[in-house]
């Protein structure tokens, strides 16, 4: 079932509050261009991720240096905003010319008819050839053969370590032999009785907490069949292993992103996973720099190993006027001179074949080749076609079990139930 688009109403306002100068709004010198005015077009490039942002903004001078005759109009929102002001876009026919789309939302905008489809510009180019990207991340941006976004990057979650904590508690750094055992005693010999330090930070998460357990045990979020998995005994495992260390006092209750963030990057917890999209931001803390390094994620205790798999596409709306300039703008994101800057520049680990090393070279201060090392047993993030609504629900619905107030069993059928609806009505 398609999920209507808001009212026109809120549109009007979120539009304008959130995506300021989007494509399709107000830009004269676009509209200008054919009666002669030498005005360069403008193209918008929405994203939700600051850090990236000020990177990208340097690809973006140099394009323009490449083509004068064209403008980029970077516009940044957090993550919730960003969604919120794209679906009142979409709403009043006024999406911004370019975008970043995830696996969670394709679906919702592709079926409604909000995005190009870019198949015939793909076919003519002599830039961009899906056969360079991972098969995994371009079938999840096409819907009944149509490729509506080129994969941008792609991300696995790694094990962050605090290693002077480590050195006070006389502990070996983790490493590639760690199980889930390593881990929790780590975690104990790391926890002061005061509170005023934790093992680990097992926030309430998804991506960057339980999906990675359940996988590692041969769980699964959803099934081939589509499916729930939550109501299977490995998954549900998996899950209770997570919360554990929540509920044995190693770990603080934590529900928000940002307080997972500062749990790391203030001294609270002394270790914690993050997807490799945090890496701009922990490299510009001078703290993390000096007191943090990555490692591979420590797999269950019978060897099961996984971390979750996931990437980002470069999208353009149906509704902009100027597709040829947005598309040369995308071409050069995806193309493999565009792919190899992004990667030198550090903004995340690109996704097309064989750049992945200049990411790592971007981080030297880290080990963050243990990201890349991850892809050959990499999961790919569990989605359907509207993820986001079974996903949400799911975290109000493990919130009591996280807590220990529920049992995990209890909850993760109560998701399993829930889930299995809501993708009978997609």
């Amino acid at each position: 079932m398609r999920k209507k688009l808001i009212s026109t109403v809120l549109c009007g306002a979120m539009c304008v509050a959130m995506f300021t100068g989007c494509g399709n709004t107000g830009k004269q010198a676009s509209s200008d261009k054919g009666k002669g005015s030498k005005e360069p077009v403008t193209i918008s490039y929405a994203c939700w991720d600051s850090n990236q942002a000020n990177l990208i903004q340097t690809m973006a001078d140099e394009f323009e240096k490449e083509n004068p005759d064209i403008k980029i109009d970077i516009q940044v929102n957090g993550w919730a905003d960003y969604w919120t002001g794209l679906e009142a876009a979409a709403t009043g026919g006024s999406l911004p010319d370019t975008f970043w789309m995830h696996s969670n939302n394709i679906y919702y905008y592709g079926s409604n008819d909000q995005l190009l489809d870019l198949s015939k510009y793909i076919d003519s180019s002599d830039k961009v050839d899906l056969a360079n990207y991972p098969e995994g991340l371009s079938k999840i941006y096409n819907i009944d053969g149509k490729q509506y976004a080129i994969p941008k990057d792609y991300d696995t979650i790694a094990l962050w370590y605090n290693k002077k904590m480590f050195d006070e508690a006389k502990l070996s750094y983790p490493d590639d032999t760690w199980t889930w055992e390593d881990l929790k005693e780590a975690a104990k010999k790391l926890t002061k009785d005061d509170g005023s330090q934790y093992g680990f930070c097992a926030g309430l998460h998804n991506q960057e907490g339980y999906y990675n357990f359940v996988y590692q045990n041969g769980g699964e979020i959803i099934t081939p069949e589509k499916t729930s998995g939550y109501a299977e005994d490995k998954t549900i495992a998996g899950i209770e292993e997570y919360f554990s260390f929540v509920k044995e006092g190693l770990s603080p209750e934590i529900y928000d992103d940002a307080a997972r963030g500062e749990a790391i990057s203030n001294g609270l917890c002394a270790m914690g996973l993050f997807g490799s999209w945090n890496l701009s931001g922990f490299a510009d803390s001078d703290y993390m720099k000096e007191n943090f390094d990555c490692t591979v994620l420590p797999m269950s205790d019978d060897g099961g190993k996984a971390s979750i798999f996931n990437g980002l596409g470069n999208a353009i709306a149906k509704t902009t006027k100027h597709p040829d300039e947005a598309w040369k703008w995308v071409e050069f994101l995806s193309s493999k001179e565009g792919q190899e800057r992004q990667a030198d520049l550090g903004i995340a680990i690109s996704a097309y074949n064989g750049t992945a090393d200049k990411f790592t070279n971007a981080y030297s201060m880290f080990n963050t080749k243990c990201y890349i090392d991850m892809v050959d047993y990499a999961q790919i993030r569990p989605y359907s076609n509207q993820t986001s609504v079974w996903e949400d629900k799911a975290y109000e619905l493990l919130k009591n079990a996280y807590a220990g107030k529920e049992d995990t069993k209890d909850a993760c059928k109560k998701v399993a139930d829930m889930m299995d609806e809501a993708i009978k009505a997609e």
